[in-house]
């Protein structure tokens, strides 16, 4: 990271801080009772764009969706002056937004408290978009894409969930039947650029993925993701209910020692994925599980796992098939700027890391949008090591890109 990039990132900031999207002709809204009658409205000839005023909004009712062309945003265009909610992870609000409709989106808003889902989107929706929201305290996933096995056709397609915030407030969910983003028959998904926490289960099973597609989703891209203390992070594929082809690339998944049920697991797990591509990720686990990667079942075949930085075993089971290439297991901890933060940009030029990756179509830059060679050949792991002039690293531009990233994503 160098200083002009820094000074290239904090221009884009302050040009997006700066858009106002009140500028947008829409329905502004300032009470719940205003906010569900835009939604009706929105169905019955109203406008389709609506703008939340800061403030807190209890539903007593989920909002259903089912018109096209829906948008939600807050006037400020912060997400934490826009709380939308409802009465608890065992309430009677089973959902924030209820989803059957196409190009929906929600921007710059809060959703938390309910007994499903924060987001659902039903089966053969297109094009949705979930964008700097911040999702915390549901009953189950989080955010879900559900499907119907009897209609496979209808196939969801095209999502983009970005730069959002995934987290339990109490560093734990309520159950096992829990998720971050969790996708069956999703095609052509984009999910980048978000923080995930805390997902993980306090009863004597797993909790799912902080990002999950299966049920035969498809060409889904995972890219620059940091995922804290999750069960598991991320996975393509649950058993025979498979994935085809998909990117998983550039994420930080970190879990520490602490793990209260035993239960924690793989990083990013391929399960009945044919060709799934894994390259430059960096999982740093401190609790007991010894696998960092798997790739499982006779129907995983065709996948590349390459240039990954792990400190624990990349792991063929049940039959799977991959090529491994320039992956590192045996990393350690002083290799990094601050493990138990989860900031698993190299902390130096870590030789063992540092252009000894693989070239790869498509590996341009790396976990924060630097471009890929800094040296002499691709660095392994989701950090490209950059050296600002004889004086090394710099060191206080990396801190203050982190520094934003953290603020921006909610994390302390």
């Amino acid at each position: 990271m160098n200083s002009r990039n820094i000074v290239r990132c904090c221009t884009m900031l302050v040009a997006l801080w700066t858009s106002s999207p009140a500028l947008v002709e829409a329905v502004v809204v300032s009470n719940v009772t205003e906010l569900s009658d835009a939604i009706y409205n929105a169905h019955h000839g109203g406008d389709k764009t609506i703008l939340i005023e800061a403030g807190t909004y209890a539903l007593n009712d989920m909002l259903v969706v089912t018109t096209d062309d829906v948008s939600v945003n807050s006037v400020s265009g912060d997400r934490d002056s826009v709380v939308i909610k409802g009465n608890g992870m065992a309430g009677g609000v089973t959902h924030v937004f209820n989803v059957a409709a196409d190009r929906f989106s929600v921007q710059n808003v809060t959703l938390r408290d309910v007994s499903n889902h924060a987001v659902q989107f039903h089966p053969g929706v297109k094009s949705p978009v979930i964008r700097n929201v911040h999702i915390l305290d549901t009953g189950e996933q989080m955010v879900k894409i559900a499907y119907d096995p009897a209609q496979m056709d209808l196939t969801a397609d095209d999502g983009v969930m970005e730069n959002c915030l995934l987290e339990y407030s109490a560093d734990i969910g309520p159950q096992w039947y829990i998720g971050g983003i969790d996708a069956h028959n999703a095609k052509n998904w984009i999910v980048r650029d978000n923080v995930f926490k805390y997902i993980r289960s306090p009863s004597l099973a797993l909790a799912e993925h902080a990002v999950h597609f299966w049920s035969d989703s498809r060409n889904t891209l995972v890219e620059r993701n940091l995922i804290i203390n999750c069960d598991r992070g991320i996975g393509f594929g649950l058993g025979d209910r498979g994935h085809l082809n998909g990117i998983i690339r550039n994420n930080m998944i970190y879990h520490d020692e602490n793990d209260p049920t035993g239960f924690a697991d793989v990083g990013i797990g391929l399960e009945s994925a044919a060709g799934a591509q894994v390259y430059n990720n960096t999982i740093y686990m401190e609790h007991g599980y010894p696998n960092a990667i798997e790739y499982r079942f006779t129907a995983t075949t065709g996948v590349l796992i390459a240039n990954n930085l792990t400190n624990r075993l990349i792991q063929q089971r049940d039959g799977g098939q991959a090529t491994l290439s320039n992956n590192v297991t045996n990393a350690e901890f002083d290799w990094f700027q601050d493990v138990g933060q989860g900031d698993l940009h190299l902390a130096g030029a870590v030789d063992e890391a540092v252009d000894q990756g693989q070239v790869l179509a498509g590996l341009t830059d790396d976990f924060d949008k630097e471009n890929r060679p800094a040296g002499g050949g691709m660095d392994i792991g989701a950090d490209e090591y950059a050296v600002d002039g004889p004086g090394g690293l710099d060191q206080n531009a990396r801190a203050v890109l982190l520094a934003v990233l953290c603020l921006l994503a909610g994390v302390p």
